[in-house]
């Protein structure tokens, strides 16, 4: 939880909840930061970060990795690694690299995104991932697929986990079709921790592996790529193309040892945390949740209450920061800096914004 002042709130400290991108290194990764041993990268010379990459190929059952600056980076250089120009990659329509990264594989690698529809839970359909092959592969007038991309757990459609049996029966199409599964694995963990399952094998039916570190793993940069030797090396190339090669960056991969070796057992903590937010959001008048498996809780505001722009403007000016998330969806993310403490006072805010004299107020100020 941050110390950081809101205005209208005094020296009240701050409940953020717009994303698990807001944690803060623990101690020992900013200890680990101080003294890491430290080498050229883009020599392959930085002992830290080759560590790193070990252990988090080690961790997801690939052959090698390589550190990335972010996430965004790291999916966009596996399509350019995994996709020749002209060629579509099959993704699903609510995913993040759909939606949330400028369309970076057709703008730098004239690769074509071709958006599959998203069920609630985060599935596209078998018969859809189908429909986006052409019939006559040889017809020339065709761009013919070269990846699938799977998210898991899928941010926009609430933070939900993809079932096990979904991901090999997707990853069967994929090698009955001669092309590779890309997995949007950012919150992996969480993903692996709702399963009851080690990371590797949500990641065993993917190719290649895109996580992040500076999530609800608490450090503060970056991500990793996993997959084959020979792709890793693909990717340290693309990597480079894109400005991506880094030179003493040890410095922040100490962290992301700190993260891979010590945060990942306490995300059970968040997914207790956001479900405790959701049982007291469903307690509230015009409130409606989804479902919540892992660190995310999306909620809507009706608008006979106060409506979404006005309860978030509202929970803000109290010192609670939410973010709107699609389809008139407010997301709240738990993470290391948000206590039960925590989610308790942001349910008190909540709760004095919803009650009828606040919902009167707020009607007759409009």
């Amino acid at each position: 939880m941050s110390d950081t002042p809101v205005s209208g709130t005094g020296s009240a400290p701050v409940v953020e909840l717009r994303s698990d991108t807001f944690t803060l290194p623990t101690p020992e990764m900013l200890a680990a930061m101080s003294t890491a041993t430290l080498g050229d990268d883009t020599y392959g010379e930085d002992p830290t970060v080759r560590e790193l990459e070990l252990l988090a190929a080690r961790l997801l059952g690939k052959e090698d990795g390589c550190f990335m600056p972010s996430g965004t980076m790291g999916n966009l250089a596996s399509l350019l690694t995994h996709c020749p120009r002209g060629t579509k990659a099959i993704v699903g329509a609510e995913s993040d690299i759909y939606v949330y990264e400028a369309g970076g594989a057709s703008f730098c690698g004239g690769v074509i995104l071709e958006p599959v529809a998203n069920a609630a839970d985060g599935r596209m359909a078998i018969a859809d991932i189908e429909a986006a092959f052409p019939e006559d592969p040889d017809d020339p007038q065709f761009a013919l697929p070269s990846l699938l991309c799977l998210e898991n757990p899928q941010n926009r459609c609430g933070g939900r986990v993809l079932p096990l049996e979904y991901l090999a029966e997707v990853a069967a199409l994929a090698r009955s079709r001669g092309i590779p599964v890309h997995l949007d694995g950012a919150r992996i963990f969480n993903a692996a921790l709702v399963g009851g399952v080690p990371a590797s094998v949500v990641a065993g039916y993917a190719d290649s592996v895109q996580f992040c570190l500076s999530k609800g793993l608490a450090a503060p940069v970056g991500s990793m790529v996993v997959g084959t030797a020979e792709f890793i090396t693909g990717v340290r190339r693309t990597r480079k193309m894109l400005g991506g090669g880094m030179r003493q960056v040890g410095v922040v991969a100490a962290a992301g040892l700190v993260a891979l070796r010590e945060m990942t057992g306490r995300l059970a903590d968040d997914h207790d945390t956001a479900k405790r937010l959701a049982a007291g959001l469903l307690a509230l008048p015009g409130v409606t949740v989804e479902p919540v498996e892992t660190n995310m809780a999306f909620f809507r505001i009706s608008p006979d209450t106060v409506g979404n722009a006005e309860f978030m403007a509202r929970a803000q000016a109290a010192g609670v920061h939410l973010a709107e998330l699609g389809r008139g969806r407010i997301r709240a993310v738990t993470h290391a800096g948000v206590s039960t403490d925590d989610i308790d006072r942001a349910l008190s805010v909540f709760r004095a914004i919803l009650e009828p004299a606040g919902a009167v107020a707020v009607t007759a100020s409009a």
